[in-house]
């Protein structure tokens, strides 16, 4: 089979496209076909080696921490899954990531995949959705009625979290992009305000409940615009922990049970999958390329 990998750190160059073996789950192991794999800003930043003490996956190493495909074989104490069934998932970093045409993953990270959207498109629903889900609902504690600044609402958490957020009933302000802006007003954005034209200080001119800061703010300024009962989460930074209010900075933990709830919403209509490109596995290594010059215009799928 084909798996894109890399042997040391290094730039987009150390990603070479080889045949491999075809690997056999093992206990509590599914073989899954790839039909997509999604990149994530993370796949370049362990790639280049700033991540190892997260990430200390041994070489040769392959690349992609979520992905959508079919169940091609079972291991041993699988009883949830079958062959044939379509699946998502998030990755631990323990395991041989997504870029490949299989990829073993553990059982228990794998959730149904939605029906409503081309199973590819799935594979970029896992990590955004996730990371989402739990900044709003399992740190902030987000509740109808309350005022929530989503500060880079354009990517793909953020339209995810517009998302969440507008169908719990909180009034989202979000920032967004003249290119993203109809996006999040269409997601459910009450209030859009457009960074490059005014401050977010400057726009935002009472307190809110909660901030999901999503973008690098040095000194995390947004902690002032929250109430004194309110939270700020960070998905970049670490926001100081001493002052006024709740800050913390989460990291996204793969949930099978969380991830099975929002391709039901998927399917329901109640939660939207944009990607911004479907693109060969082949080409990624240029992807990481436009990554780290920040060309890429949205969500990138790679089709084995």
């Amino acid at each position: 089979m084909k798996a894109l990998r890399y042997a040391e750190y290094g730039d987009p160059s150390v990603l070479t496209l080889v045949d491999v073996e075809r690997p056999v789950p093992g206990p509590g192991q599914v073989l899954v076909e790839t039909a997509a794999a999604a990149f994530n800003p993370v796949d370049a930043a362990i790639r280049a080696g700033y991540l190892q003490p997260m990430f200390p996956g041994a070489f040769p190493y392959v690349p992609g921490i979520e992905l959508a495909g079919r169940v091609a074989e079972i291991g041993p104490d699988v009883v949830r899954l079958a062959p044939g069934d379509a699946v998502i998932g998030f990755l631990p970093p323990d395991v041989a990531g997504a870029s490949a045409e299989y990829v073993v993953a553990p059982a228990s990270a794998l959730a149904a995949a939605p029906r409503g959207v081309p199973l590819a498109d799935a594979a970029a629903l896992p990590v955004g959705g996730l990371t989402a889900w739990q900044a709003l609902f399992e740190h902030a504690k987000l509740r109808a009625g309350q005022r929530l600044l989503i500060n880079g609402a354009g990517g793909s958490v953020g339209g995810y979290a517009i998302q969440l957020a507008a169908r719990a009933g909180a009034h989202v302000i979000a920032t967004a992009s003249p290119r993203t802006a109809d996006r999040a007003r269409r997601y459910g954005a009450a209030e859009v305000i457009d960074h490059t034209v005014t401050p977010v200080l400057e726009a935002v001119t009472e307190p809110v409940d909660v901030v999901l800061n999503l973008v690098s703010e040095p000194g995390d300024p947004l902690l002032g615009l929250v109430a004194s009962d309110g939270v700020y989460v960070s998905t970049i930074t670490d926001p100081p922990t001493d002052g006024p209010v709740r800050a913390l900075r989460m990291f996204v933990r793969p949930d099978a049970e969380q991830l099975a709830t929002l391709g039901a919403q998927v399917d329901a209509g109640e939660l939207e999958i944009d990607v911004a490109e479907r693109l060969p596995l082949r080409e990624l290594p240029s992807v990481h390329e436009r990554a780290e010059a920040g060309t890429l215009a949205g969500k990138v799928v790679l089709i084995p």
